[in-house]
């Protein structure tokens, strides 16, 4: 079925956490390995910005529905910063957006997409580059869809779960977009195959990576996907990504567990 993006625009919300009793994080309080998961969580979604500043570079922005998409993609991701923000505060745990952000807008961002710029990427491969960000995406999607529904399974908290899980059905309606973008794009152009298959088997890395500190990008791995079970859903994600057209057989998300030596 089609995205239908008016449809998302026009219903498009911030996470809702004002009927969460946040008091009871003072009374049941999160472990610091937890904590310390929410804060790279939080930091990425705040650092959306900086990545949606480098897309208006690049061909994506010239087509309405992306455009569309990506404006309010981009506040969605501000406002599941902003909750996470909130219960990393109840721990005494501060997150300064507009600090966060001036310091990411000074080093500026290096897309993991190879080693020159995404703007300088985006030319060499002309219009094909919005196929490839669009895989490139739903990979990204489908991996942080999958750490929130995988928190929420961890946890117990009668707070952090109900939210956790709000923020992820969020997450998969970014999902959907992508994956529908770039399955129709990629089917359409052999050369956005090979382009977006080499650019995911060469450069991808999981979210975070490139921007956190390696690690932070470790620690979160294993916190959400050491064991069986969370093998599992890395094994998941990346049959999802193998379905895409001139994708099939990749495994970039299980190379990228077993590179850090996460354990099955």
């Amino acid at each position: 079925m089609a995205f239908d993006i008016d449809k998302y625009a026009k219903n498009s919300t911030a996470v809702q956490w004002a009927d969460l009793d946040f008091d009871e994080f003072e009374r049941d309080p999160l472990s610091e390995g937890t904590l310390r998961t929410l804060r790279y969580m939080c930091d990425i979604e705040y650092h959306t910005v900086c990545y949606m500043r480098d897309l208006l570079t690049t061909p994506s922005h010239n087509e309405p529905a992306v455009g569309t998409f990506m404006t309010m993609w981009n506040r969605e991701e501000f406002w599941h910063g902003e909750a996470l923000a909130a219960v990393l505060k109840r721990h005494g745990v501060r997150i300064d957006f507009d600090e966060l952000k001036a310091t990411r807008l000074k080093l500026g961002w290096q897309d993991r997409l190879g080693t020159v710029k995404q703007t300088a990427m985006s030319r060499l491969v002309g219009h094909d580059f919005v196929a490839v960000h669009m895989a490139w995406g739903a990979a990204n999607e489908w991996s942080a869809t999958a750490a929130y529904q995988r928190l929420a399974a961890l946890e117990s908290h009668p707070v952090l779960v109900p939210l956790l899980k709000r923020i992820a059905q969020q997450e998969t309606k970014h999902v959907a977009f992508y994956a529908s973008q770039a399955r129709d794009r990629l089917a359409a152009s052999k050369k956005a195959r090979k382009v977006a298959r080499f650019a995911l088997e060469k450069a991808w890395g999981p979210v975070g990576s490139g921007v956190m500190s390696e690690s932070e990008v470790t620690h979160v791995m294993t916190h959400l996907f050491a064991g069986p079970e969370g093998r599992k859903l890395i094994r998941d994600i990346d049959a999802h990504i193998a379905k895409l057209p001139g994708m099939d057989g990749l495994r970039i998300v299980e190379d990228s567990m077993d590179k850090r030596g996460i354990a099955a």
